[in-house]
């Protein structure tokens, strides 16, 4: 059965499971179109996962998956964590506040809590994906008891193995080109490889179905990766647009207006591409301090953030985007999946 039989898909169009972008009426827009809906929980609390995962299915009958992060939960090096402090307490200072005294782990991994594979057994998602790595080997038998697909981001061949070995159903081949964080199991070892190759590359050593991500904008664009051998495909930066993304006004003005993108750790801890801003021209310099692990990082840029914005400055934001971020049009979510099937099928006349 394929990965689109087993979903009751109309069409092979997943949207990407944003955290903090996609909403339960996002997702159900998505999956009422015929495409795979999604939910990123990464961000949330098990309370609050499980009230999105309730609010999509009140909006829609049709499969839909949530997404969760499975990052090597690390202990804070204190004297790194300073550094990083103390680096960006000028920037603090220029809107009149002092930067924290520590930093906090805000997103916790899905390897270390049940309370959300509680939450997915109780709900019953058609679908779950996971990015950053591999769930632990009980989570994953426990989904596949219940009969939830499980699908799980490979940016490189060794992880899309490692994928395959665990017993994971679809692999999702993230190519260089995607918006926000890189699925790498080892941040500090990107491959960097585009998303077509890495799909024919996946497909040539796995059998699993392959989900391309990475760069996706239209219609053209998605052929290319089915004639490879994509399954399906997952698109993130294009839907972010929609009216009923969770976007700011300022980000989506951004993904219109500076349309270039460049990927750092220095937001996060974790390799991502975004919008180019303040943190890859400022900040992120050559003789910038250590950084602190992932999500430790990533805390206190959301206050910066937070901060800055506050007074009007959103030049701190983490505006994540893909590469082809030039390409995003202005469409509801419904549109945007029935003009890229258009697209697809337009190619077959040429």
């Amino acid at each position: 059965m394929s990965i689109l039989e087993s979903l009751n898909l109309k069409k092979p169009i997943f949207l990407a499971p944003m955290a903090g972008i996609c909403t339960p009426d996002l997702a159900a827009e998505v999956s009422n179109g015929g495409g795979l809906g999604s939910l990123g929980l990464g961000a949330h609390t098990p309370e609050r996962a499980y009230e999105d995962i309730v609010a999509t299915k009140a909006l829609t009958s049709e499969a839909f998956q949530v997404n969760f992060f499975c990052h090597r939960s690390k202990i804070l090096d204190l004297e790194i964590a300073q550094q990083w402090i103390d680096y960006l307490a000028p920037y603090f200072e220029q809107y009149d506040l002092t930067a924290p005294k520590a930093l906090r782990s805000i997103y916790p991994s899905f390897k270390d809590n049940n309370e959300f594979l509680d939450v997915i057994l109780e709900t019953r998602p058609a679908a779950v994906s996971f990015h950053f790595g591999l769930p632990e080997a009980h989570q994953i038998e426990a989904l596949k008891q219940a009969g939830i697909v499980t699908m799980v981001s490979a940016t490189n061949l060794a992880e899309a193995k490692a994928i395959a070995e665990a017993g994971i159903d679809v692999i999702v081949a993230q190519g260089h080109e995607a918006g926000g964080h890189r699925g790498c199991f080892n941040p500090n070892r990107d491959s960097g490889v585009r998303t077509l190759d890495l799909v024919q590359l996946i497909r040539s050593h796995c059998s699993l179905p392959v989900v391309a991500a990475g760069g996706i904008m239209n219609g053209r664009q998605a052929r290319q990766c089915f004639d490879v051998g994509a399954s399906a495909v997952q698109l993130g930066t294009a839907f972010v647009q929609c009216e009923n993304s969770n976007a700011s006004d300022a980000y989506r003005r951004a993904l219109f207006n500076k349309p270039l993108t460049q990927i750092t750790s220095t937001i996060s801890g974790r390799p991502a591409r975004g919008l180019i801003n303040a943190w890859h021209t400022e900040i992120d310099l050559v003789r910038r301090p250590r950084l602190p692990a992932y999500p430790y990082a990533y805390d206190i840029a959301k206050q910066l953030h937070q901060i800055a914005s506050a007074q009007g400055d959103h030049c701190f934001g983490a505006f994540w985007a893909g590469s082809n971020v030039a390409q995003i049009r202005e469409l509801s979510a419904t549109d945007l999946l029935n003009l890229l099937i258009l697209e697809m099928n337009l190619n077959d006349l040429h």
